[in-house]
């Protein structure tokens, strides 16, 4: 008889727990959403893409499959002409990410996000209009069979508290992850605070997602690992992000326009610069380690194996001392060529 699956606070217990999303950039740079709007359309119109994606990210070592949700609430709906397939897209993400994690050994989380709805000068009136969109959102979810829940990219420790507050009618574990494009959250609250006030709250899993890359998200990162007590997750974007331009939104290339949101190739990272920040948060402390918008399944692959998993891509990972003109054996035919080939000094 097979033992029944370990929940995300007894994984995160024993060891790092491995995620993987930025699904809405890759599956822009597909061809199958639409950059702008960025809603999920795709899990209606092309499920078997966004399944693919789960796979690929699952077969890279991600413990995670993270229903599509992102940016899949009413207002945003709206703006594509498709409130009418809200709860259809709502449950279809789940069922996807849900067959997908049946592969492997893998949890399913419910996501929600920002809203752009909320307004901490207008608090009463557009809290009730967050607290729909969360709650429906949710209660889809959890019918569908969602381990956890992740709220993230909130840049209100409002937002975040009404996340919290949703997911805790559900008695289900909670990751609140704020967006850090600027330096304090709106209201003016340092990223570090809200951490702190959503762990006394009660969410079991604080920390930062996406706008920054490893270089900006780090130092944030190790103050709320040695102010809080809870269990601390970093999902940053796969972006050479500075002091300053610290978010992707700021990246700028000499010559060139903003870079974000479709224009960050020049910035990216590689994989071996993403293994690199993995090890470091580990060593850091922190306890759910991922990646964000622009991540792909070869960055997680790298990151899983920094930390000592071998994946079922492993097998596939690069042995490049077989490659006919950077191996360990090139063909004395071809040595003539290999001034062109070698390492610069």
């Amino acid at each position: 008889m097979m033992s029944e699956k370990k929940g995300i606070l007894e994984r995160l217990k024993n060891d790092v727990v491995l995620g993987a999303e930025g699904y809405v950039f890759e599956l822009e740079r597909r061809g199958y959403i639409k950059a702008g709007p960025f809603v999920p359309e795709v899990v209606l119109d092309y499920p078997e893409a966004v399944l693919e994606l789960h796979r690929e990210f699952l077969r890279a070592g991600a413990e995670v499959m993270v229903a599509l949700t992102y940016y899949g609430d009413r207002e945003k709906l709206k703006v594509v002409g498709r409130e009418g397939d809200l709860e259809k897209l709502n449950r279809q993400a789940v069922r996807l990410a849900r067959q997908a994690a049946a592969e492997g050994d893998a949890l399913v989380a419910g996501n929600i996000c920002n809203t752009w709805i909320y307004d901490h000068n207008n608090h009463a009136e557009t809290a009730q209009r967050v607290r729909q969109i969360y709650d429906e959102q949710i209660r889809w979810a959890v019918d569908e069979g969602v381990d956890f829940i992740i709220a993230e990219t909130l840049d209100y420790l409002g937002e975040g508290l009404l996340a919290l507050e949703a997911i805790k009618k559900y008695d289900l574990p909670a990751m609140i992850t704020f967006g850090s494009a600027q330096d304090t959250l709106r209201e003016g609250i340092s990223h570090v605070e809200a951490c702190q006030i959503m762990a006394r709250e009660g969410a079991e899993i604080v920390g930062l997602n996406c706008s920054r890359g490893p270089a900006t998200m780090l130092p944030m990162l190790r103050q709320i690992r040695q102010t809080v007590d809870v269990y601390v997750a970093a999902q940053p974007v796969p972006y050479r992000t500075t002091p300053q331009q610290p978010s992707f939104q700021s990246l700028k290339e000499e010559g060139h326009g903003r870079g974000f949101p479709i224009a960050l190739e020049p910035f990216l990272h590689t994989r071996f610069e993403m293994a690199d920040f993995a090890v470091e948060a580990k060593a850091m402390g922190i306890n759910y380690i991922g990646i964000c918008c622009g991540g792909a399944p070869h960055h997680v692959r790298a990151m899983a194996e920094a930390i000592g998993r071998t994946t079922p891509a492993s097998r596939y990972s690069p042995a490049l001392d077989l490659h006919p003109m950077i191996g360990a054996n090139v063909k004395e035919k071809d040595q003539q060529f290999l001034e062109y080939w070698k390492d610069e000094a």
